[in-house]
């Protein structure tokens, strides 16, 4: 697609108020590819008075002509999903056959899903000699990542727009394009005017001034744990509503009933895909002593297959990262297995598929989240001995589970303090509610649970 020089503002694309610009650059190969305005707070605000005017309008549209317009959107996104995966394999570096399936697949699953949810969500309800409205929360600031553009735009929107919300989104400065062709989709789906508002730019200006805007109702912000909390302690000294989806450090649990090889391909498979680039990622793979040299043998094995199946990372700076945890690793006395430092390629932003063996719960790569291509083996004595090393980390994001006998992973994983958990290798469901315990965020995206996080309720009493 061809870079847009404006902001998309009140249905239509508009001169941005500053002249600066942010250069995107293809991960594989270091080429600047397009140029985007960098959005200031003069745009900002035009953005969310936009979508202060159309809030009403949209908010008093019946829920069933709202998910008519979600419907519309989605087949638009069918529509174009080439292009849609054509443009994240530019920005984002990832395979085109993975951003066929996955970041242009699922944005669609997910846009579908709400179009059904806003025909049939209870927004009205008797409750005894009382009335229950769940109504919209009112304008939404959306700040997203760059990981998955396209999924974590229409993981917010969608449910945004079911609800009867206006949104102002802020994409990461990585990967602008795809929410520009986002916007493109919304403006051909029909979605009224002021609706939906794009400003593109630096998380640092043009985010930082919708996190702080006094009109905005609720942020809606998918990222780090420590850009989360200061936009959380924004919205809470605004008495603001606030949804923070942060970062994880996942435990893949293998039990010794498990099927070993098929546990550990499919855990190093999960890592793999998006680079490592994913906050759910089962980074931390936790073997029974009995069968943990088998596992480390599997895991080196299975990810050195990876080589040129993977991606480069989304530029220099996380490149740098992480190949500094790889380093720690290796300082802290961890066993490298596969993988490393050197570089695969002479250009691009690549890193190795890397597997550390002898990983210990108190070092470095097992606490942080690295977001590459790394996993850690960690052994474990008994149940009890997983469990607290599963627990042992600030976050509680995702995590897996593998047993021989379903009953036996579910115990396990109800035991473990996280938000989602994959039995035996779980399928992704659109519907059902995604975020974390403890510092991985608050509040749900998905399904119905994702819904309720731009709704408020208003009782009536009789």
């Amino acid at each position: 697609m061809k870079a847009h020089d404006g902001m998309y503002i009140g249905g239509e694309w508009r001169v941005a108020a500053g002249a600066d610009t942010i250069a995107v650059v293809n991960p594989a190969d270091e080429q600047v590819i397009a140029h985007v305005p960098a959005g200031i707070a003069e745009d900002v605000d035009a953005a969310v008075f936009a979508a202060h005017e159309a809030f009403p309008a949209w908010a008093a549209t019946p829920p069933a002509e709202r998910a008519a317009k979600i419907a519309a959107l989605r087949d638009v996104l069918v529509a174009r999903k080439d292009e849609i995966a054509e443009t994240v394999t530019a920005e984002l570096g990832a395979p085109l056959q993975f951003s066929q399936m996955v970041h242009a697949g699922v944005p669609v699953l997910v846009a579908g899903s709400y179009a059904e949810l806003a025909a049939s969500y209870p927004f009205e309800e008797k409750v005894g000699n009382s009335t229950v409205y769940a109504e919209p929360v009112g304008v939404v600031g959306a700040i997203t990542p760059w990981n998955y553009p396209l999924h974590q735009i229409v993981a917010k929107v969608a449910p945004a727009l079911a609800a009867g919300c206006t949104v102002v989104l802020k994409p990461a400065e990585d990967t602008p394009l795809t929410a520009q062709l986002f916007a493109e989709a919304i403006d051909e789906a029909g979605i009224p005017a002021g609706v939906f508002n794009l400003v593109t730019g630096l998380g640092t200006v043009a985010g930082q001034a919708l996190a702080e805007h006094e009109g905005v109702d609720l942020v809606s912000f998918t990222g780090s744990t420590a850009v989360g909390r200061q936009i959380g302690a924004t919205a809470g000294a605004a008495v603001k509503r606030v949804a923070l989806e942060l970062g994880g450090k996942s435990a893949n649990v293998i039990l010794p009933s498990a099927d070993l090889a098929k546990a550990v391909n499919v855990g190093i498979a999960n890592v793999m895909g998006n680079s490592g680039q994913t906050c759910s990622a089962w980074t931390r793979m936790l073997v029974h002593t009995s069968q943990y040299d088998e596992a480390v043998e599997i895991a080196g094995a299975a990810a050195a297959k990876y080589g040129d199946r993977i991606g480069p990372l989304v530029n220099a700076k996380q490149q740098a990262r992480v190949r500094g945890y790889i380093e720690k690793g290796v300082e802290e006395g961890a066993r490298l297995v596969v993988g490393g430092t050197e570089t695969p390629h002479e250009k691009g932003y690549f890193v190795a598929p890397t597997v550390f063996a002898d990983v210990t719960p108190e070092m470095t790569i097992a606490q942080e989240e690295i977001f590459g291509p790394v996993v850690s083996l960690i052994r474990y004595e008994d149940e009890d001995d997983a469990l607290r090393i599963a627990n042992g980390t600030v976050y509680g994001l995702a995590g897996a589970v593998w047993a021989g006998d379903e009953a036996e992973a579910v115990a396990f994983a109800r035991r473990m303090d996280t938000g989602q958990v994959d039995i035996n290798g779980g399928r992704f469901n659109p519907l059902a509610p995604f975020g974390g315990y403890k510092q991985s965020g608050v509040g749900r995206e998905l399904g119905s649970h994702g819904l309720t996080e731009y709704l408020q309720t208003k009782s009536l009493q009789f």
